[in-house]
């Protein structure tokens, strides 16, 4: 058993709350910019005072409504302004936030209005309205629903007219650091979403600490970060919240199609994403280089920014490479941080591994992309990396004021102030969520003598091969699926000879490959299901992955899928967790025809 510790870098005052920021901002940096919205295509700056003036507004007609101190009040609604104008009004309410994907089920919907104990619902578009008012009967608690898309700000506005702002200040005033701020609800990939209560003092504490470690990265008054993640996940809610902490400028992206473009408009100095974003950041520009003929001075460049990356944690650069990296940060390495806006030289990742290489590349590029590791009940990041000191293929080390254990079996525990205070309505979940006094998280890792952590696998998902060996199949995967053509894999093999995998085509790198291999742009997956030049691409991608495990562990055999994994299908959570035991019962007969002889 190993255990680490950091010493806190900011103490929670156990009376405030997270409204307190956007006063304090007011207060203090009354000429600060603070948020950029979207209106009629350009974006508009809102101040300090400003944005407060509206979140008043906004509470005002949610207390005018009825909205009463500990009510649950829901927002189903794609990333944009209004979601976190709503969230810091339905704060200043008194009220407690219950976030709903919105590309949720009616089931899905259903289950957490219901068990939440919702009283409102604040919809997006006439999809989410319909699907809320087609459940209403069946969840008495409802008094309200409204849409944004049909004016749910002005309406609010309406309502709250003769609301005073005394009024406001004392519901505020009533949260302290332990009152719940919001219910998120888990994705749920092997059964029921349970509601991970987090409290305000939870996010002061994560985000406090945070903001202290990573102090160059969120600098008031100059830093800034677009929002493109969805809100109704914790990772893209510490965005928010970080925002109004440092304080900081953020915008909202709704669209994902419109990310680059807005990267360029918006021009952060911080980015927030999941590896597949830098992923295909990276794929894209690898592709373009050699469907125009520069592939091998791509290469090469990525290949001195990983070597240039490798040289800073060794304290010495040669002169050749010094120079090799001078030429190719002006041949391709802006061209790359221009994509990513042009400003920001630094990215927070979670969600999924980034690949130990892509993370050097990154970093030889001049982005430098800080890995963390975290999950809904720790209010996001347990750990991240340091700006000063990051190691790659780790995920840092754990947040200040916190600690982290690895149990005898690898197991995962963690304790801190930004660990959850429970599941709502479900003592026996809570109960088996912790380990005297540690929350078991279900993920194995291990540490360094550093107190950097690294993630190998999944508890649940270990596969243990007919040999008798443990397989941590994440390790490979996420190797396997960091390839541009691969979708999704997942490997296979519990109690059989050998490991396996189940693989399918990315949807939108399938045409550039098509085009760069000199097949048919009509064909399909299925067309191609012998195709040679594409069962070697995909072999490539196992080969790959098989590097980072032993021989044993090791993929003999894959099987390509004409398919695809999605939400809609039930193989993704709404984060886009692959749902295992879903995946492996429906293609039982593919998993079998593997071990055919």
């Amino acid at each position: 058993m190993s255990e680490f510790s950091l010493p806190a870098l900011y103490q929670v005052d156990p009376n405030v709350n997270l409204s307190d920021l956007i006063h304090r901002n007011a207060e203090r940096y009354p000429d600060l910019v603070v948020i950029s919205r979207k209106v009629a295509g350009r974006w508009r700056d809102l101040t300090a005072p400003e944005f407060l003036a509206e979140v008043h507004t906004a509470a005002k007609g949610l207390i005018a409504s009825g909205i009463e101190p500990g009510d649950r009040v829901a927002i189903m609604s794609r990333t944009r302004y209004e979601w976190t104008l709503l969230d810091f009004a339905i704060w200043c309410a008194g009220a407690i936030t219950v976030p709903v994907y919105e590309t949720s089920s009616p089931e899905q919907v259903h289950w957490i209005l219901s068990d939440s104990g919702s009283v409102a619902v604040i919809t997006e578009t006439d999809g989410h309205a319909a699907t809320v008012a087609e459940l209403r009967d069946r969840l008495p608690n409802i008094r309200h629903i409204w849409q944004i898309d049909a004016g749910a700000v002005d309406a609010l506005a309406d309502a709250g007219a003769d609301i005073a702002d005394t009024t406001v200040t004392e519901r505020r005033s009533a949260a302290t650091a332990e009152s719940i701020a919001t219910i998120v609800y888990t994705s749920g990939t092997t059964g029921r979403p349970k509601g991970c209560q987090l409290t305000h003092g939870n996010f002061l504490a994560e985000l406090g600490n945070m903001i202290a470690r990573l102090e160059p990265v969120f600098r008031t008054g100059e830093s800034s970060v677009l929002l493109f993640l969805p809100l109704s996940h914790v990772f893209g809610r510490i965005a928010e919240i970080a925002a109004a902490m440092t304080p900081m400028k953020i915008g909202h992206v709704s669209d994902t199609k419109e990310i680059v473009a807005e990267l360029a408009a918006f021009r952060p100095t911080l980015i927030q994403g999941v590896p597949r974003v830098f992923e295909k950041v990276y794929h894209t520009a690898r592709t373009r280089a050699q469907t125009s003929g520069r592939g091998a001075i791509f290469d090469r460049a990525a290949q001195t920014a990983v070597d240039y990356s490798h040289a800073l944690d060794g304290g010495r650069i040669p002169l050749r490479l010094r120079v090799a990296h001078t030429v190719f940060d002006f041949l391709v390495y802006r061209r790359l941080r221009e994509a990513l806006g042009g400003r920001a030289t630094f990215a927070i990742c979670g969600g999924a591994p980034l690949g130990e290489r892509l993370g050097h590349f990154y970093r030889g590029i001049g982005f430098t992309v800080l890995e963390g590791y975290g999950m809904t009940e720790t209010c996001a990041a347990a750990t991240f990396n340091p700006h000063d000191k990051p190691k790659m293929g780790t995920v840092g080390q754990p947040l200040p004021g916190s600690s982290i254990r690895i149990a005898e079996d690898d197991e995962i525990l963690l304790s801190g102030p930004h660990v959850f205070t429970g599941y709502w309505n479900n003592p026996a979940a809570t109960a088996e969520a912790f380990r005297d006094g540690w929350l078991a998280t279900g993920d194995l890792g291990a540490l360094d003598d550093e107190g950097y952590l690294t993630v190998t696998g999944r508890k649940k998902d270990i596969i243990i091969s007919a040999t008798g060996k443990n397989v941590a199949p994440a390790v490979i995967e996420d190797r396997i699926r960091a390839h541009p053509i691969i979708g999704e894999a997942i490997v296979v093999g519990d109690r059989k000879p050998f490991i396996a995998c189940l693989v399918t085509v990315d949807p939108e790198f399938f045409p550039v490959w098509k085009q760069l291999a000199h097949k048919p742009a009509d064909a399909t997956v299925a067309d191609l299901a012998l195709d040679p030049d594409l069962l070697a691409a995909i072999q490539s991608a196992i080969d790959d992955g098989n590097r980072a495990v032993s021989r044993a562990e090791a993929v003999k055999k894959f099987r390509l899928l004409d398919t695809e994994f999605t939400e809609a299908g039930g193989h993704l959570t709404p984060s886009l967790k692959l749902k295992r035991a879903r995946v492996l019962e429906e293609f039982d007969a593919d998993v079998e025809a593997l071990y055919q002889r």
